[in-house]
């Protein structure tokens, strides 16, 4: 029998992951040993016993074998928060594709042990006589700092330090002395940060309608009966879905499970914890990339003790180690950012239901316009689905109306604004009602040309445009390079240069032209940059200190504002135009989206569509909110071509610096799976090409992709690939694998 290795991390602290030894797993302990399983092992010079996680097993060394030494024993304490965590990051290893160091990172974020802050008090050791006595005695020496601090102890036995220090200016060195006179003692409490404001927690609960109180208590008997399982929440925009979640994670919270709540993006964040906040208290809190380095390892070490019910958060929060987890939701489920961009590029969707089966826990997915990949499983009963088609309270979806800007254009219109969405926007402002205008760009133009010869501005580093904004500078929106605007072409000399494609900013300008009595607010990446910049602008429009509020595509998700009963899409075609097999999926589920802001209130809604293409069907059942009609279109062209959710998709992606020896290893590697797998997998294979941006960075990019119905059969040619990548020791090259792309390369 072949010999087997581990890869042991002897230090668990999460600075030291990139550090793991190889051991002998001894005969008898074979089939005892797998990722995230605690053993003890000989360790240093002197053989020290100490604990370890396994996180990789091989039939392979890179050192001696004599040099190595053999684990000891399995711990016999059972897997741990850690351990599983280490489980976690072996399965999106093996399943996505990275280096297990990789992987443990991005499961374990926090990158150090942080230490925990102190309160601090002064708390008083003798009676008031004595205390009378000493403040007498200081008096007459003049001491009138120990005056003051004694003094506020007779009223008070025990005072906030900073209150001593900041109020009565006292120094430490005075505390000290009195401390050691016996007169007063300084107390210290260690405290997590809590990155949560406290908020009231009045609430009026809605009455659930029959269908949430339905779904509610068919995923409670199942998860009751010993039967959790991924269930799917089809509900147009405002029909209760936070309801549903908020009755689920209750009832779990009563058994002493946790829960997660995933949503897509971080301007999500405040109008959901206030939700939760309201119902659960502080036993709610948020994990998400605005944190502090302190705040975010509290809220871990938080979850590890217990100490909280529920946390919110982006893709990262799913992997909170908590003990008793009961259910992991996930809101707004078709979210591209859902998927990561990064090695591994893990889906949250697929990798929440893995941690969920370790667990034995629910999955929730909710959304009014579910990804094809839920739906599709749904129908074919993978998941539990539950419709929910209208909104509780008779509320009544906005109307809908679709503009040609074509026709907009012959009739001498050139204004951003149709003549309908410019009326409507009068009609809101006199009535004292907000509007929203939808853009899914950013920036102020989308590339920079020459009118006179054509040329387009570029970045020297990347194959992409230089995009123009209202500071006077042109930025590359991918590696942040930027420069000041030119004056003159630099291919021909002339000073025509203009940029193309309104962005937010300019859309804001155009409605302070139009209605300068208007108060506008806008949310795009370029005002979001600071903590807490998301909360301070949606705060501002929840109180009606604005209008209008112009974004990008984070203010059509999800949120909630009641007087809201105008929403405009400005461009609604931009997404179809993409290179990309899901534009038609993206483009209805951004309209249905932003449609679904509008009415959510006791006042009717109303929605303008601006368009080129308004005969598309994206368009046309967005503006119906016709989710089935839209499915049935587009599940049997994906059927047609073969693409996902009917069968998988494995992107390829090598990123070099020499651009020729990037090209040559795409078709080493395209010809290695065409050699090894295709005939005996019946693989389809695209490529290799330069990819659609083929220079980021000043590297070189070149892709391709593969294709078959079972996913399994597209991880062996990941690991084929891999297994030639490591024997090639690849130098200035790398490969990143990507199942099922959000977006293609």
């Amino acid at each position: 029998m072949r010999e087997r290795y581990a890869d042991i991390i002897v230090d668990i602290s999460h600075e030291k992951v990139d550090r793991p030894f190889q051991y002998i797993i001894p005969q008898e302990l074979v089939d005892a040993i797998y990722p995230g399983v605690r053993v003890h092992v000989p360790f240093g010079r002197g053989n020290q016993d100490k604990t370890g996680y396994v996180v990789d097993l091989s039939e392979e060394t890179e050192y001696p074998v004599e040099k190595l030494k053999e684990i000891t024993s399995v711990d016999e304490k059972g897997i741990s928060a850690e351990g599983r965590q280490i489980q976690i990051a072996y399965w999106l290893k093996q399943q996505y594709g990275s280096t297990m160091i990789t992987a443990l990172k991005t499961v374990l974020p926090v990158k150090q042990q942080m230490k925990r802050p102190e309160k601090k008090k002064i708390v008083r050791c003798v009676d008031k006589e004595r205390l009378q006595d000493a403040i007498e005695q200081c008096r007459r020496k003049h001491q009138v700092a120990k005056v003051r601090v004694l003094t506020a102890l007779i009223t008070e036995e025990e005072l906030p330090y900073e209150l001593v220090r900041q109020k009565l200016n006292v120094a430490p060195a005075t505390l000290q002395a009195l401390e050691k006179q016996g007169y007063l003692v300084m107390q210290r409490e260690s405290y997590y940060r809590n990155p949560v404001r406290q908020m009231g927690r009045e609430e009026e609960r809605p009455c659930l309608t029959e269908m949430q109180a339905h779904i509610i208590e068919d995923v409670l008997a199942d998860y009751r009966a010993g039967h959790p399982g991924t269930y799917l929440v089809h509900g147009v925009t405002g029909s209760g879905k936070t309801e549903v979640y908020l009755g689920i994670i209750e009832q779990m919270i009563s058994m002493g499970k946790q829960a997660i709540v995933l949503i897509p993006e971080i301007a999500l964040t405040y109008q959901t914890l206030l939700r939760f906040y309201k119902r659960f208290g502080d036993r709610v809190s948020v994990m998400n990339s605005t944190l502090s380095m302190g705040e975010k390892y509290d809220q871990i070490e938080r979850a590890k003790a217990g100490e909280l019910d529920v946390i919110i958060g982006p893709r990262s929060a799913l992997f909170t180690p908590f003990a008793n987890l009961g259910v992991i939701v996930m809101d707004e489920e078709h979210e591209g950012s859902y998927k990561s961009e990064s090695s591994p590029k893990y889906h949250a969707r697929e990798t929440a239901i893995r941690i969920a089966s370790m667990y034995g826990a629910s999955v929730v997915l909710g959304s009014a316009t579910p990804s094809l990949e839920a739906y599709y499983r749904a129908r074919m009963g993978q998941y539990k689905l539950y419709e929910m088609r209208s909104r509780p309270g008779g509320s009544i979806l906005p109307r809908v109306s679709i503009v040609d800007l074509r026709e907009e254009l012959k009739q001498g219109n050139r204004s951003v604004f149709s003549r309908q969405l410019r009326e409507l926007l009068e009609e809101r402002l006199r009535a004292k009602e907000q509007s929203i205008l939808f853009l899914n760009r950013r920036g102020y133009a989308g590339f920079v040309s020459c009118r006179a010869c054509g040329h387009v501005i570029k970045c020297p580093h990347c194959d992409v445009s230089l995009s123009e904004h209202r500071n006077g500078k042109m930025v590359c929106h991918y590696c942040g390079y930027e420069e000041p605007k030119m004056m003159k072409c630099p291919s021909c000399g002339s000073k025509y240069l203009m940029g193309f494609k309104a962005g937010t900013e300019q859309i804001e300008e155009a409605i302070h032209r139009e209605f300068p009595e208007a108060r506008v607010l806008r949310m795009d990446a370029d005002t979001t940059r600071t903590k807490e910049s998301y909360e301070k602008i949606l705060s501002a429009f929840a109180d009606e200190k604005a209008d209008i509020l112009v974004g990008t595509q984070m203010i059509v998700k999800g949120h909630d504002f009641p007087n809201v009963t105008l929403v405009g899409v400005l461009a609604a075609d931009l997404s179809l135009n993409q290179n990309d097999y899901r534009a038609g999926e993206r483009t209805f589920q951004l309209l249905t989206q932003a449609a679904g802001r509008a009415g959510r209130g006791d006042k009717p809604g109303e929605v303008v569509i601006q368009t080129y293409q308004p005969e598309h069907y994206s368009v046309i059942h967005a503006a119906k909110q016709d989710y089935e009609g839209f499915y049935e279109e587009e599940i049997a062209y994906r059927d047609f071509l073969q693409y996902p959710p009917v069968a998988h998709m494995l992107a390829v992606l090598i990123i070099s610096q020499i651009q020729e020896q990037g090209k040559r290893l795409s078709e080493e590697m395209t010809e290695l799976v065409n050699v090894e797998m295709k005939e005996t997998k019946d693989l389809h294979v695209i490529g290799p090409a330069e990819a659609a941006i083929g220079k980021l960075n000043d590297l070189y990019r070149h892709v391709f992709y593969v294709r078959h119905e079972e996913y399994q059969v597209l991880v062996e040619a990941k690991d084929k690939l891999e297994t030639f990548c490591r024997e090639r020791e690849l130098k200035n090259q790398m490969v990143q694998f990507d199942f099922d792309p959000m977006n293609t390369y």
